[in-house]
């Protein structure tokens, strides 16, 4: 079986043809035949040799974590999959303490022993592969109708388990004890594909949005901010301050760059009991001086909270499922817009050494 990796030892990446093709064995597993998979910066730090961790054994990681397959083979008591389904596989597989509450109740993206692992990341191979095996339970079911964008879901969910978590945190205010986001002045900094995904989401609960990029206009990043109703802002053009002063109070600010720098002088500009998420990790960098006494003070003051999210679990694939049928619904020509590049398992080094456009994927079978 064919699969892009990366070899560690010696920092290459190449295909591999002698993956592992296991037969199915679990009553409750599943087959999948890989037929997309994204490509996110996260991959290319790990090409990178940034971080990464092979499975044992392997001295190569087979590559990719945002996954669109075919299920070929399931198990007899795989549930309702079927082969012929379309899936989206999650990422993140719990560890094995018995005293982690999180992976013992299913919720690996809360592990509080770090001993998880991770398809394409972290102890697992990815699904940069053609076929993979995997337990019934770890696949979130794809309508057929969503098929050609439905490799966007799992970047999704990083914005569907921050909002998910965001509700819960605005339920805090005695106005709002059901924690609807509808009505809010949200900014998204960053417009790649987890920035403007988490805008299509803001935008579905009824918030004004603002997009925050570095792209100046015109830019397709730009007229897919507008295609969706929402605006678009340039860092050339307008500095945070600039930006924020025609807004109002700034209810939520949801970070997808991985700026540091960037999402803690935005806690200048959040309104009054606003929320101000992180879901960017930031590369390597130097010291930045902060002022930490009046963050604090002006956090405190506002009565502001601050929220860093990773992974997801079920829950928020399942909404990013259906909300990207939404989005389909609403703004097609906008949805489809993302993607930008599509390459052959063989051509993967491209997208991975060269981020052009907003989002390239791998087609790895048809």
């Amino acid at each position: 079986m064919k699969g892009a990796a990366v070899f560690p030892g010696d920092k290459t990446l190449r295909v591999v043809a002698d993956v592992p093709d296991r037969k199915l064995e679990s009553p409750t597993g599943v087959k999948l035949r890989m037929l997309q998979v994204g490509i996110c910066a996260t991959d290319r730090e790990i090409a990178s040799c940034m971080f990464g961790t092979p499975p044992d054994g392997f001295n190569y990681l087979v590559l990719g974590h945002e996954g669109f397959a075919e299920v070929v083979e399931a198990g007899p008591e795989a549930g309702e999959l079927q082969p012929g389904d379309l899936v989206v596989p999650t990422v993140r597989r719990p560890c094995e303490d018995p005293a982690c509450m999180a992976c013992v109740n299913d919720r690996p993206d809360f592990c509080v022993t770090g001993l998880y692992r991770e398809h394409g990341i972290m102890g697992m191979h990815g699904f940069l592969r053609e076929f993979v095996l995997g337990e019934a339970r770890y696949m979130r079911k794809v309508p057929a109708a969503i098929r050609d964008v439905a490799v966007l879901v799992e970047p999704l969910t990083i914005a569907e388990k921050a909002f998910l978590q965001a509700e819960r945190i605005q339920m805090r205010l005695p106005w709002n004890e059901r924690g609807v986001l509808q009505g809010s002045q949200a900014v998204v900094l960053g417009a790649g594909p987890v920035g403007l995904l988490g805008a299509m989401a803001l935008r579905l609960r009824g918030c004004a949005v603002t997009v925050y990029s570095r792209e100046r206009k015109p830019d397709p990043r730009a007229d897919i901010t507008r295609a969706i109703g929402a605006k678009y802002v340039s860092a050339q053009d307008r500095t945070p301050e600039e930006m924020a002063a025609g807004i109002g109070n700034i209810d939520l600010i949801y970070e997808a760059t991985g700026s540091s720098k960037l999402a803690f002088r935005m806690l200048n500009v959040l309104g009054r009991n606003g929320v101000l998420i992180l879901t960017g990790v930031p590369g390597a960098h130097g010291p930045e001086a902060v002022d930490l006494g009046a963050l604090i003070t002006n956090m405190t003051l506002k009565n502001q909270c601050l929220l860093a999210t990773v992974n997801a679990g079920n829950d928020a694939f399942d909404r990013a499922i259906a909300d990207l049928g939404e989005f389909c619904t609403l703004w097609p020509d906008a949805v489809r817009g993302l993607i930008t590049g599509r390459f052959t398992l063989e051509q993967f080094e491209t997208p991975i050494r060269n981020a052009a456009g907003i989002k390239n994927i791998i087609e790895v079978a048809s």
